[in-house]
This record gives structure tokens, sequence and C-alpha cells, in this order.
């Protein structure tokens, strides 16, 4: 049997090692479009800011890693074409065009950087210092570029995770960072009421913020990078010697197009929860495929641990397995500097559009008991269905150190379970009074909901 994985991030990856682990006689050849299998692009921007060196070292496994495993590794290979029918994938290296047959194809292409409409970012590029940070080749040329140049300002568009990552990186170089931000506040995954103080926290480390600013055309002038935007109206423009864009991503998909799938939600494959996409012998998996979401349903969400799980569940299932994806409830997770945002679930206008009646409540809770030192607080948005009293999500925002990450994990483990806002307050959490309280800074927080609510009992 031979089990062909396109794409050589966490999907592809992910695959090609589940199938192996299960039948180690297995074929599995892995086709990269480029020399660097199994890279963590997630961990690039700590490259940047020297947090993490050499590059080499973003390797979640190295090459011969991956090839003790068993697995064949095609490197700087393009896969081209699919032909579901005759099982034969198309692809092109520097030998030209082959065609490899497989038993069983997954599909783990991934998604491409998006630009949002912005002139100038489909033309300009890293020789004219015009930024994207996607690949470990994006990586290498903004590192030359750092290099060779050595700029001293630096325009980011757009103020997501990567983006804000990226901002911390920069100023770890000296470097003056602009920011710029569509929205009424950085990090839109949040509520701007705890976004704000992400928002404070980069105004503290220098980073010069700029919210309401929608970004129209990239320039290349004699005096540097133009930026042109708008805001609140106003035309407004920013100079800088480099601009990095991080404003989203959009699903590869013309591989599958190509080949008879159907797209769905955020024009990504549709797949169901086996990862099958509806060719024959065709699984795919990672940031191009639709996400089952346990409280939206199907929706677009490309997330990094969607996409190892997804990848495993379709190299077993690739075996004829019947392994399904449980779902995603969207947990997300930054460190900006000294702060630490995270959220799980749904916020309250996104609840209401999936038809839940929902509420929402903030609390700051202590990280540990006020009488050891150290303690700082939490501060923690929890929005629950007023008709149920089920959770459906939660924000936290805390200093690093707070254990943040993990409390965020308490809720996404509640969500994924279907509890209440009230059943956390039974959930058996660790205590010692320099690490937390009797009851946790999640538990206090979803007390609090239920005092104004008062569902307490409701579904219990």
């Amino acid at each position: 049997m031979h089990i062909v994985a396109i794409g050589g991030s966490d999907a592809g990856i992910s695959a090609a090692l589940r199938a192996r682990e299960l039948d180690p006689s297995v074929d599995v050849t892995v086709v990269v479009a480029d020399e660097y299998p199994n890279y963590s692009i997630c961990g690039i921007p700590y490259y940047f800011s020297g947090d993490v060196q050499p590059w080499q070292s973003l390797a979640h496994r190295t090459h011969a890693d991956l090839e003790a495993t068993g697995m064949r590794l095609r490197l700087n290979t393009l896969a081209t074409r699919i032909d579901a029918g005759a099982q034969r994938l198309t692809v092109r290296d520097q030998g030209g065009e082959s065609e490899i047959a497989y038993d069983e194809l997954i599909v783990g292409a991934g998604a491409l950087p998006t630009y949002a409409g912005i002139a100038g970012l489909g033309t300009l590029g890293p020789e004219d210092g015009v930024h994207v940070i996607h690949s470990m080749g994006d990586t290498f040329a903004l590192d030359a570029h750092l290099a060779e140049r050595e700029p001293q300002t630096a325009i980011i568009i757009g103020a997501g995770y990567v983006g804000l990552e990226m901002a911390e990186g920069f100023r770890a170089r000296g470097m003056r960072v602009i920011q710029l931000q569509r929205g009424p506040e950085v990090l839109s995954t949040l509520d701007p009421e705890l976004a704000a103080t992400v928002h404070a926290e980069l105004l503290e480390h220098g980073v010069e913020v700029h919210t309401d600013t929608l970004v129209q055309a990239v320039e290349k002038t004699d005096a540097g990078l133009v930026v042109h935007a708008d805001h609140l109206g106003q035309r407004v423009a920013h100079t800088a010697d480099l601009v990095l864009a991080v404003v989203g991503v959009r699903p590869n998909t013309s591989l599958l197009e190509d080949a008879g799938a159907t797209v769905g939600a955020g024009r990504a494959v549709v797949v169901d929860e086996q990862m099958r996409t509806g060719l024959p012998h065709v699984f795919a998996a990672g940031d191009g495929i639709v996400t089952h979401h346990r409280l939206l349903g199907v929706t677009y969400l490309p997330l990094g641990t969607t996409a190892h799980k997804q990848g495993r569940i379709a190299g077993e299932n690739a075996l004829g397995g019947q392994a399904r994806f449980a779902g995603s409830v969207g947990t997300q997770v930054v460190k900006v500097f000294g702060v630490v945002a995270a959220r799980t679930g749904l916020r309250e206008h996104e609840a209401v559009a999936a038809g839940f009646a929902p509420a929402t409540t903030q609390t700051a809770a202590d990280d540990h008991k006020r009488y050891y030192p150290g303690a700082q607080p939490i501060d923690i948005r929890i929005t629950g269905d007023t008709e149920s009293g089920r959770l459906l999500g939660a924000q936290l925002v805390g200093r690093l150190g707070t254990e943040t990450a993990k409390r965020v994990d308490t809720y996404a483990t509640a969500l994924f379970a279907g509890l209440s806002v009230e059943q956390i307050s039974d959930l058996d959490l660790s205590y010692t009074p320099p690490l937390g309280s009797p009851w946790d800074a999640v538990q206090v927080a979803t007390q609090a909901w239920s005092r104004v609510h008062n569902t307490i009992g409701v579904n219990a």
C-alpha cells in the first residue's frame, strides 16, 4: 500500500507519522514544496526576537528524524495535479514533471497569505523591503533584509497574533515599530475591554499603535516605503524602511478544487469528520479545509493544533480506520512582551449569531493567594447561555507567570465536555498558596457570572 501526503507542515507530517506508527509496513511518501519539512512556523517570531537560535532549532524533527520513521521525503517538489480517477499525482521538481501513483492521498496544502485588497502587496516583494512571514523562505528573506540593510523602522500591517509577536521581535532588535490595525483595538479575537491591556503593553514597550486604520496601499518611494491608509475618514501616510504584512490567510485549495473537490466556509475545502473530501481515496487536513466546531458547526478556523489533529485522523483513516475529528472550540493564546492573552469558545456576538442567548461578565481574580508574595490579577470574561446555563466561552488576560494559558485550557476542557457555567465550581482543581487558591481564578470568574445571571441549579 502506498500513501502519499502533500505538505511538509503540521497536517502532512502528522498524517505520515500516524500512518507509519499504525502500520510500519506501509509505504509513505511526503511531497514537500520546499526543503524544510516539519518546521515550526509558529516559532518564527521568536527567531527574530533572538529567543530561538539558530534557525534550525525551529525544526520539530530533523530530516533524519523523519526518514528514520520510514517515510520517504520528496523535497523541493510541487504537487500540480490530482487525477482522482486514476489515483495519480503529478508533481514538478528540478527534473521536470512526473507522476506518483498512490492508493490513498492526503492533502495538507495549508493556507496562503492574503493581501486584503491592499494595493502594492501583490507586486512589491522582499527585494523592495515588503515582506510576509508564512514560510521558512519568507523567514530567510526577512532575515537577509535585516542583516544586509539594517533597517531602523518597520511598519507592521495587522495586529493579530503573528503581528504582535513580530512587533516584540523587531523591538528586541532596537527597531522603531509602527503597528497599523484596521479595527478599533489590537487583537480582534478578544473583546476590546481585554485587548486594551495588550494595547497598553505594546505602548509600554515602545510600539506605536494606530487603530481604526484601514491600509489601502503600499508604495515604494525614494524616501522609503510609504503605507497609505484611512484613519476614521482622514487620509494618513506612514513611512518606514521595512513593511511586514500579516493580515490573515486564505485556504490553499486550487489543487483539490481542480480535482473536483467542493469548497465551503471561508472557501475552504469541505471534508467530513473523517477528513474525507468526497473524492475517491483523497483525504485532506489542515489550514486548507473547513473546521468542525463544537459550538458553531462547520466554519473555517485555521489553527496549528487543529491541523495536527486533523492530519493524525487522516493518516489513520487512510489505512482504513474510522477515526473522527471531535471538533474545535477555537482555543488560542499569545504572549505579547509581559502579557498573555487567551480565549476559547465564543464571544458574545459570536454566540448571538450562533443562536444562543448569551451574557458576559468580567472579573479580576488573583492567580494565587494574595498573602503569598507575587500575586497578580487575571482579567477574565465569561460568556454563558442565560437559557441553559451552558458555558459558551472565556477570555483571559494576565501577566506572564500567572498560568493564563493553562487556565484557558480548563475552560476549553469544560467547553469540550459541554459543562454549565455553574459546573465549573465542581471541578477538583489543584491548590497551594504559591500557585492558586481554594477557589481557582477560573472558578471565581464563573461564580461571578452565576451571581449576576442567577443560573444556580439550571441544567446542573
